[in-house]
């Protein structure tokens, strides 16, 4: 494989930090070491994570598809043609890449513009129901039919990805109580521990084909649910209005696995001197637990509370596999996936789109937390 000059840049500057940062790093106090050695990881932070951030805030205000290309050098496909037909062998190589044509906030605008609908015409049921909501509407249009009958998909991915925000977070209390269960010394739990820690270094697709089987309305242990409530042989995947539900729940089964690990741990660095404390100022049972471990259990609810969110948020990988997007399931992380490389593929710069809102989502989120964090540890 032929390695560009970009590509020899990367891996000469990479090198010269790590080697600068190990020879510096004797030289100087240690004070100074640690920018040295904490240097190599930035470098890398920024080519693999800020570079790729910038970039596509920057695509999102472009227009850009698939199916318009331009040479690198800024000359057309039809201009390149032309020279090649006149020089030959003597025309300039013509690098393809696509085209980038600035659009300012359109495509923010075109996202937001199909969110809008959709409030406009769930406002305009809930007047039509609420008491003397009636008043507000038109009465020409009282009774006609909505003008949005359905969600776009901008609506139902920022829908679904509420509805898995909110759900999401049950694990956080499930993996708590199991972590106090196994927190035991019995035997027996000593020996079902491993298999509470199993499913978290599963594979999301071998889950995603697990509970697959499990949901078949053909072959699966559901099969007497679905005759019963009439689901048929669409089961809760393939069931409107269930099949988000049945992909979180498939999704808490690493979730509450990576939550029972972080308890763990913080039950572990409990101080016993202020258990031990509690109860001789009697409190007992709930009351011990609620005032002297969970204070104690803080940061790691602080950190299975973000990573619970975020994982919500970026939700992806399950509801490609088990419903690719079908039966109103569709997420932010999918749908900007479809629109720039799947069914509605090509679009980049509205893909982009999407993956900045999405991200600035997550931003919001994290920051919220991180400052209730420090205040949290101020007080």
């Amino acid at each position: 494989m032929e390695l560009t000059f970009t590509t020899w840049v990367i891996i000469a500057v990479v090198s010269a930090t790590l080697l600068g940062g190990v020879v510096i790093g004797r030289l100087v106090q240690y004070g100074g070491a640690r920018v040295f050695f904490l240097a190599p990881a930035a470098l890398v932070f920024s080519i693999f994570v800020l570079y790729p951030i910038v970039g596509s805030v920057w695509i999102s205000f472009h227009d850009v598809r698939a199916d318009r290309f331009i040479c690198a050098d800024g000359r057309s496909l039809e201009e390149a043609r032309q020279a090649q037909d006149a020089l030959g062998e003597a025309a300039p190589n013509c690098r393809r890449v696509p085209e980038m044509v600035w659009n300012d906030f359109s495509n923010y605008a075109r996202f937001f513009d199909k969110f809008d609908r959709n409030f406009e015409r769930l406002g305009t049921e809930v007047l039509k129901i609420v008491p003397f909501g009636k008043q507000f509407l038109d009465e020409s249009d009282a009774e006609k039919p909505p003008r949005y009958p359905r969600l776009t998909k901008a609506g139902e991915s920022l829908l679904n990805n509420a509805i898995w925000l909110i759900l999401f977070q049950i694990a956080i209390p499930l993996g708590l109580a199991l972590a106090v269960l196994l927190n035991q010394n019995a035997f027996v739990v000593r020996l079902l521990k491993p298999m509470f820690f199993f499913p978290f270094v599963l594979s999301p697709t071998v889950i995603a084909f697990i509970f697959q089987f499990f949901y078949s309305p053909f072959d699966g242990p559901l099969v007497w649910f679905y005759e019963l409530v009439g689901w048929g042989k669409n089961g809760i995947l393939g069931t409107q209005g269930w099949s988000t539900l049945g992909v979180i729940i498939a999704a808490w089964y690493p979730q509450i696995a990576y939550c029972i690990i972080i308890y763990l741990a913080g039950l572990t660095a409990i101080n016993p001197e202020l258990l031990e404390a509690g109860k001789l100022d009697g409190a007992q049972g709930f009351t011990l637990f609620r005032t002297i471990v969970m204070p104690q259990l803080w940061p790691a609810t602080f950190i299975c509370v973000v990573v619970t969110t975020i994982g919500a948020l970026r939700s992806f990988d399950l509801v490609q596999v088990m419903t690719n997007g079908l039966q109103k399931s569709e997420v932010l992380a999918r749908y900007m996936y479809d629109v720039g490389f799947g069914e509605r593929g090509g679009d980049y710069g509205y893909g982009a789109t999407i993956s900045v809102i999405l991200f600035a989502i997550m931003l919001a989120f994290i920051i919220f937390f991180v400052t209730n964090m420090v205040r949290q540890a101020d007080s």
